[in-house]
């Protein structure tokens, strides 16, 4: 990508430069230069503003309340996190986070839950189901306050940078619907763990060409 970057880069000058528009080149990177400290410090305020409506929030607990709403449903779609155990918890706070748009505490959170999925993860090496599902919902992340997106528009001048709240809802549901159904669909093909397979599709140590060998890695873990 830096190489991508820099091609560009002297192309772009050595085209300048035979066609006499260095001048032109120059006062381009200016505008550009002042456009994006504007844009930057516009999008800090409006963003430093959402970002202390979302800790008031949290901080009141509605959060919590709307992981109170979420647990039934999240335990519908996580049905590998034994009852009771933290791990749920941890999903449920991490997925209310990103509805609410809550970004400096969603990624703590999510990693936390990612961190207790793999405690119970009974193959170490491979991600589970249930680590699996989580991504596909903190990846597509249905989103009730796009804060981030807002705050762009606003810094570019929108005459209303809240109207993508609703598209932003639909789009990031629809994914989230999406993912699931991919996550569901294609377990159906994905290898199996050795512990859950027959003896005889297993290939034994160093064994020999023409045995039996199944794939025991869903989604490696690196």
């Amino acid at each position: 990508m830096d190489g991508i970057w820099l091609g560009l880069l002297v192309i772009g000058l050595a085209v300048a430069g035979a066609t006499g528009r260095v001048e032109s080149v120059t006062e381009a990177i200016m505008a550009s230069s002042q456009t994006a400290v504007e844009t930057v410090i516009g999008f800090l305020g409006i963003t430093s503003l959402w970002m202390g409506i979302m800790k008031i929030a949290e901080e009141a607990g509605l959060v919590r309340s709307l992981a109170r709403l979420l647990e039934p449903l999240m335990r519908r779609l996580f049905p590998s996190i034994p009852p009771g155990d933290p791990a749920m918890g941890a999903v449920v706070m991490s997925v209310s986070a990103n509805l609410l748009g809550v970004g400096p505490a969603a990624t703590p959170l999510g990693l936390k839950a990612m961190q207790e999925l793999q405690r119970i993860n009974r193959h170490k090496h491979c991600a589970s189901d249930a680590m699996v599902t989580f991504l596909a919902i903190t990846t597509s992340g249905i989103t009730f306050i796009p804060a981030s997106v807002i705050a762009v528009r606003a810094a570019a001048g929108s005459a209303d940078p809240a109207e993508v709240v609703g598209p932003t809802l639909v789009a990031s549901a629809v994914a989230t619907a999406a993912g699931l159904i991919a996550d569901r669909l294609l377990r159906r093909w994905a290898p199996v763990p050795p512990a859950a397979l027959p003896p005889s599709t297993l290939s034994p140590p160093g064994g020999s060409p023409g045995s039996p060998t199944r794939t025991v890695c869903k989604v490696p873990m690196r």
